[in-house]
């Protein structure tokens, strides 16, 4: 039976819609609507985002870069057994200890989960090792210093910022040798770098956390600079003189906008509608609770952790936060 003839219908049904496809349709469109986009461009909301968003950029990305390499650094060339027979045997008196090591060791909260989880194969209890958790992005040298560049004129902030940090990650240590089960925690299982080379092993770390913290640090710096322009200045207003609701308005959009804590620092100092306190809990919840972090919690420790230590810790930085801030100001 003889095939039947093809008219060409086939091959153009068999066409995708591609790239040149779209770059015509995009191209029509910018000419259809250049009008409107040339005044949105010139327009003074949009100036204004471009100045929020790239100071926020610049300020930040110095201390971005300096602190994964570092922190690359740490994890390659110091072997992670070195934490194990570093912190004292007692779990109580390792949670403090722990928390205190995370001083040296910057970096943001996207390397120390991971970090946290092989410290916990390596025979450290989970209870200190999740005060490491905590504390390392938030009291390390290269935030500190950020939160110091970013508030000048609030110098208590950094004082601030340290001591409700290390206090919260203490005491989420000391609850969960309280109340944490073993079997809450599964680690999985996971590849290293110790059969790799050093040098391969610290550009991987290099890529990796600059892939994560950086895109994070954009979309942070943009949802800051969107804040100022889009968002009425009259509810900013409303929200930043209540204090109640100006604690939970920042600590519930630390959560959200998962901004790296290398960089938070410059994003809360650009919400110069809220109080002092406010933006303090907004750095104490932000390296503790995010959505990157509930979900990097959840690979590594299982997600019957997950739902039980980051509303917990969410309760603890806020409530710590807010203490340590009417303490100070």
């Amino acid at each position: 039976m003889p095939a039947p003839a093809d008219d060409g219908s086939h091959g153009l049904k068999a066409r995708r819609f591609g790239s040149v496809e779209g770059l015509a349709i995009l191209l029509v469109l910018l000419v259809a609507f250049r009008t409107p986009l040339a005044n949105l461009v010139l327009g003074p909301g949009l100036q204004t985002w471009i100045t929020v968003f790239v100071s926020v950029m610049i300020q930040a990305v110095p201390f971005l870069v300096f602190g994964v390499v570092l922190s690359a650094v740490i994890a390659v060339f110091v072997p992670r057994s070195f934490w194990a027979r570093a912190l004292p045997r007692h779990p109580v008196v390792a949670v403090p200890a722990a928390g205190l090591a995370g001083v040296v060791l910057p970096g943001c909260e996207c390397g120390s989960v991971p970090i946290a989880g092989s410290l916990i194969r390596r025979g450290v209890t989970p209870a200190a090792a999740l005060a490491f958790l905590l504390a390392a992005p938030a009291i390390n040298p290269i935030v500190l210093t950020a939160t110091a560049v970013a508030f000048p004129g609030n110098p208590e902030m950094v004082l601030g910022r340290a001591v409700a940090s290390l206090v919260v990650a203490i005491a989420m240590g000391w609850l969960w040798l309280r109340l944490g089960r073993s079997d809450w925690i599964r680690l999985p299982h996971r590849s290293d770098f110790d059969d790799s080379s050093k040098a391969r092993a610290f550009w991987a770390s290099c890529r990796h956390d600059v892939t994560h913290a950086g895109g994070f640090l954009v979309i942070g710096a943009a949802a800051a600079a969107t804040i100022n322009v889009v968002v009425p200045e009259s509810w900013l207003q409303t929200l930043a003189a209540d204090p109640i609701l100006s604690v939970l308005a920042l600590a519930t959009l630390a959560v959200l906008l998962s901004i790296c804590s290398e960089a938070d620092a410059f994003v809360a100092a650009s919400l110069s509608q809220f109080s002092l306190t406010s933006r303090l809990v907004f750095l104490v919840v932000g390296p503790m609770v995010d959505l990157k972090l509930i979900s990097m919690q959840t690979g590594v420790f299982g997600r019957r952790f997950a739902v039980r230590f980051a509303p917990a810790t969410f309760v603890a930085a806020v409530l710590v936060g807010t203490g340590v801030g009417m303490v100070i100001w």
